[in-house]
């Protein structure tokens, strides 16, 4: 099977498993994509469910964008104290906060470019701002994208950058936010790491993993 048709095949059989509609795991206000920008910020080597606690409450406490960049890093490394490394995450978007405000009007941009020359933000919390926020077609390559996306035959690399790019060769276009979502979920509910649920898994017939098994 060509790398195309698997791909396809890959998605018909998410799309059935996980239906079509998007959804964002970290919770933010639409009206403030900065939310989403330091949530996801946030989120690196932590759980989307600790950060949504930690946030539930950082933005009370920092309702506006300026009162992020005016935060004692200090008090703010306490606020966020129970994400893995505080302290860095911290002072990253505290300084992300103000070139938001110094260069961008506060607004957050969509060019990927833009984006990853922001404190703390790589690739992959780009492809995450310009799917979510501005409905750009992106892929996020996260642990469970990765090594999906491998298991399946999709790409041989562990690279991020050129897991992204295999992915973006395959992919039909209109899917590749979608492909996100779904993987994500099914990296947490059923190809989990350490104790794969082959038995349950709807890519058991095209995994290479699966088949061994």
């Amino acid at each position: 099977m060509k790398k195309s048709e698997l791909a396809r095949e890959v998605c018909d059989r998410l799309n059935s498993e996980y239906g079509t509609d998007l959804r964002c795991y970290l919770e933010y206000d639409p009206q403030k994509p900065w939310q989403l920008l330091f949530a996801t910020i946030l989120s690196a080597q932590c759980t989307d469910e600790r950060v949504n606690q930690v946030t539930k409450e950082l933005y009370k406490k920092y309702p506006e964008l300026s009162d992020i960049a005016d935060a004692d890093i200090s008090e703010f490394e306490k606020d966020i104290y129970s994400i893995g490394f505080y302290r860095n995450k911290a002072k990253n978007i505290i300084a992300c906060a103000n070139v938001l405000l110094s260069d961008y009007n506060g607004e957050v941009p969509s060019d990927i470019d833009e984006l990853v020359t922001l404190p703390g933000v790589g690739r992959k919390t780009a492809n995450v701002i310009r799917g979510n926020i501005y409905g750009i077609q992106s892929i996020v390559v996260d642990t469970h994208v990765k090594r999906v996306s491998k298991l399946v035959g999709l790409t041989k690399e562990d690279d991020p950058e050129k897991v992204e790019k295999d992915l973006m060769k395959v992919l039909p276009e209109q899917q590749w936010i979608l492909y996100n979502f779904q993987v994500i979920a099914h990296g947490r509910k059923v190809c989990i790491a350490r104790r794969p649920r082959c038995g349950e898994c709807v890519l058991k017939e095209i995994c290479r993993y699966g088949v061994r098994k």
